[in-house]
């Protein structure tokens, strides 16, 4: 059982890394595709877009394929597209190579994820999902530092070892991986959608929307927003995200614990809460290295747990669908990204290259009200307890809490 969640977040690793490690090299894509860093930093935002828009519509089309067919397929199409990055020969190329990345990520994911709640007991799918979304805290931890490292004078480098990442991944799952349960019923994408009709659902996924435009309108910009501290060096860009990375392994496993003994609710609202805090500090925190480095470890430690908690959440509304769930919860989490390319851009525009970061801190408020709002209405953000599995996985979606 733990192998085949390892294996699982191999692959997570590797799209994790593709996601994450374009902060540490916009400056190097800007200057050698001659555009500027917030235009560079739309290659984030299509990517995003892409792959919320093709999450569930992929979901969809794949659902009669066997369960590993579909895992192989995903990396396969996700590493020929970053092959094509690495030598993309206009920024316009590197834009259409990165939708095609998103295909293969949005195909991967939430497949990884819902077999993860399908391999363990109802009382341990916090962990489950912990280890699998532990293949992108490792990727924060070792692949971005790694790939700001490697591309520190060739950004084209870093997608090369994205690439290499993406072909061990498939490899490891091909050789080691074993047949995984199958769906029993093959939904459409009007069944697949029909969870947002439920009150429950809406109230998590736009959670989950806000919470990654409050971190990404940092995340995506982090160069930018550290630079007073680093004053443009790659080695020290490079110790922050290691340290940053490091602290997001911790945060994971954390947080799928933390949801094991008090479930998703708990974790959801003090998490939120410390990290609107930590985001209002961010534009005194990120002037020096040392406060730099201590804020490198609290802002992923709380981001994780809280991205642990959010897909524990909105699984545990009906474990029995969770694969739609995680492809709508996917789908969400990518918007935001999305979003956060768009207001990031934006904020820097209207606020200069300090005071930006309190957009992300704004919104991140704004997740918190959503998320107290959904749970003052009736709307329980409780986890999976032994001996209610079988009555919260027996309602229909979008039905009336009990």
């Amino acid at each position: 059982m733990r192998l085949r969640l390892l294996l699982l977040a191999l692959g997570t690793f590797a799209v994790g890394t593709d996601g994450m490690v374009t902060a540490g090299i916009l400056p190097l894509v800007a200057r050698d595709l001659n555009v500027s860093i917030s235009v560079a930093g739309q290659m984030v935002t299509v990517f995003a877009l892409a792959y919320g828009v093709l999450a569930p519509v992929l979901a969809t089309a794949t659902a009669r394929w066997p369960r590993r067919h579909t895992l192989l397929t995903a990396l396969a199409v996700f590493t020929a597209a970053n092959a094509l990055t690495a030598p993309a020969p206009s920024y316009g190329a590197l834009l259409g190579t990165r939708v095609l990345a998103a295909v293969g990520a949005a195909l991967y994911t939430p497949t990884a994820s819902a077999v993860a709640t399908s391999l363990v007991p109802p009382e341990r799918r916090g962990r489950a999902i912990a280890v699998v979304m532990g293949g992108l805290t490792v990727a924060t931890a070792l692949g971005v530092p790694l790939g700001t490292w490697i591309g520190r004078t060739d950004w084209r480098l870093t997608m090369w070892l994205v690439t290499g990442l993406g072909a061990a991944a498939f490899a490891g799952l091909a050789a080691l991986l074993r047949e995984l349960p199958q769906p029993a019923a093959a939904l459409g994408l009007r069944e697949r959608l029909a969870p947002l009709a439920d009150r429950r659902v809406v109230g998590a996924a736009a959670t989950t929307f806000l919470i990654f435009v409050a971190f990404q309108t940092t995340y995506i910009y982090y160069t930018v927003a550290t630079y007073p501290a680093t004053g443009g060096s790659q080695d020290k860009l490079t110790l922050l995200l290691l340290v940053s990375g490091l602290a997001a392994v911790l945060g994971s496993q954390l947080g799928g614990r933390l949801v094991d003994a008090w479930g998703p609710r708990a974790v959801v609202l003090s998490a939120l809460t410390a990290y609107a805090a930590v985001a209002a500090a961010a534009p005194w925190t990120l002037r020096t290295m040392p406060t730099a480095l201590a804020a490198s470890v609290v802002t992923p430690v709380i981001g994780w747990a809280l991205a642990v908690a959010q897909v524990t959440r909105i699984t545990s509304i009906a474990p029995a669908n969770a694969p739609v769930l995680v492809s709508l919860s996917s789908s969400a989490t990518y918007l935001g990204m999305a979003a956060a390319g768009g207001t990031g851009s934006l904020a820097l525009s209207l606020f200069g290259d300090r005071w930006f970061l309190l957009t992300g801190a704004g919104i991140a408020v704004l997740a918190l009200w959503v998320a107290a709002a959904t749970t003052a209405r009736g709307v329980p953000l409780e986890g999976p307890r032994p001996g209610r599995a079988r009555a919260d996985s027996a309602r229909p979606l979008g039905g009336p809490p009990r």
